[in-house]
Parts: structure tokens; sequence; C-alpha cells
């Protein structure tokens, strides 16, 4: 009988320990997925539409709280603390189709009249510092061929946002398809935790090496 009871006792104390691991499990599932869908979420930049703020390869981390909480799956606003602003690089839900995450910067806000003329940017008329703006094509094309390099004016209107790619002749942005409603915003990137180059070569030059371990812990402005 006490070898029975020694081995029940064994039994319960393996299944106490089988639970708590599986308890453990759950709760890091739980936090891990409200932490993605309500706080941070990391993203890979796939093109070279925000060169040279954002290489190919690079991972980001996007803080989806600075804006407010949204709702999962819906993509409904529960609490907005705020809007984004001039110059935010954010990552929003492509309008054309909203499977397809976008990341691009923040030119004009509700209200802003945005115009572009020979590839300079204005905005109510003034024409904007862009530090951060590259161009790779000497070419101007005019306004009938295509909006990359003249544009506009137009009006951004109420709940949306005017964004457009650093790496201006390369960027399919708000130029082609026009604005990014406010719901549509997913958050404010902040930072690169890692930045993998996949035509690199093993080197110690941080520019042609895999790793670009001189990326990694930027913060994106």
């Amino acid at each position: 009988m006490a070898q029975i009871a020694q081995e029940d006792q064994n039994k319960s104390k393996s299944k106490g320990i089988v639970r708590e691991y599986a308890e453990a499990i759950i709760i890091a599932v739980i936090l891990a997925l409200f932490i993605r869908a309500f706080v941070v979420q990391a993203f890979k930049i796939p093109s070279g539409s925000m060169k040279t703020t954002l290489l190919v390869g690079d991972h980001i981390l996007v803080n989806k709280f600075i804006y407010g909480i949204k709702l999962p799956v819906v993509d409904r606003d529960l609490v907005r603390f705020g809007n984004p602003n001039h110059g935010d690089v954010i990552v929003f839900r492509y309008p054309l189709d909203t499977s397809k995450d976008f990341i691009k910067r923040v030119i004009g806000l509700p209200g802003d009249t945005i115009q572009i003329q020979d590839k300079q940017v204005f905005r109510n008329g003034q024409l904007m510092q862009e530090p951060h703006a590259r161009h790779t094509d000497p070419r101007i094309l005019s306004a009938g061929v295509s909006p990359r390099d003249n544009f506009g004016p137009i009006v951004v209107p109420e709940h949306a946002v005017f964004v457009m790619g650093d790496n201006r002749d390369e960027s399919y942005d708000s130029r082609f398809w026009k604005f990014v409603d406010r719901s549509a915003v997913l958050g404010k990137a902040f930072v690169i935790y890692w930045s993998w180059n996949q035509d690199g070569e093993v080197t110690l030059d941080p520019e042609q090496a895999y790793v670009r371990w001189d990326r990694i812990g930027d913060l994106i402005h």
C-alpha cells in the first residue's frame, strides 16, 4: 500500500510540474500576443523605397501604442492618444490592398496643401527642408507622364495623411494613390534591431558584410 501511495504521489507531482510548465507557456504566449497586438510589433523592410533611412533587410520595431489602442482584426481605434506628426515614419495598411503593410514618411496632415514641382516638395506654399530625401534619377517627369516629380496641389482631407518614401524616385506612395486613412495607421517605427544584407559577403566592411552591425540599435528619424 505504501508503494502504491508513493507512486500516486509521484504521478501527482509529475502532473503538477506539467501543469506549471503548461500554465507558464500559455501565459507567455498570451503576453506575446498582447504585446504584438497593442504595444510593439516587428517588421522587416522588403524594398528600397525608404533608402537610406531604411535598407532592404532592416528589421525594425514599431510602436503601436504611441497613437492609441487599436482593436486587432477589426482595426478600430479603442482609445486614441494622438495622431501622426510631420516627419513620422509610420507603418500602415496599404490602401489598395489591406493585406499588405507599407512604411513611409508623413509629409502632409489634415488641412495641409501638398505640391511637388520638379521634385521639390512644398507644404502650404513653403519649400520643405528634407535632409532624409534622396533622388537617384536625374530626369524630371512632367505631370502628364507621371505624378512622381510634379504633383498637385492637393489638400489632405480630414482623418488622413499624405506619405512619401525617402527614396523619392523609387517609391510608390501618396503621389500615386493619394492618402492613408488614419484608421489604417498601425504605428510609428522607432528602432532598427537587426539588419541583414542578403547580398553581403564575409568581410569587416560594415557596408558589405552580411550583418550590418553599425545599423543595429539605430533610432529611426
